[in-house]
């Protein structure tokens, strides 16, 4: 199940939210449907060579994820 990266172009937040199917996400805090997916960063952890752990993210507060909340992977 994806969690997509959306911006609201009436209250200009960005939110993440989950979407199943054919859903139309609204903007959780003034609750309008005019928004945009916006493009996120993957970002995951490996085991490298000799069990090494190797990250990639696109500069998120963590290192373990490419987002800039703690809301989507809830650490």
């Amino acid at each position: 199940m994806p969690i997509y990266e959306y911006y609201c172009q009436k209250c200009d937040k960005t939110f993440e939210t989950l979407i199943l199917g054919k859903e139309t996400p609204a903007c959780p805090d003034c609750g309008t449907e005019e928004v945009q997916r916006r493009l996120s960063a993957c970002g995951f952890v490996s085991k490298g060579e000799g069990g090494q752990t190797v990250s990639a993210s696109a500069g998120s507060a963590c290192g373990g994820c490419a987002s800039t909340s703690c809301g989507s992977c809830g650490i």
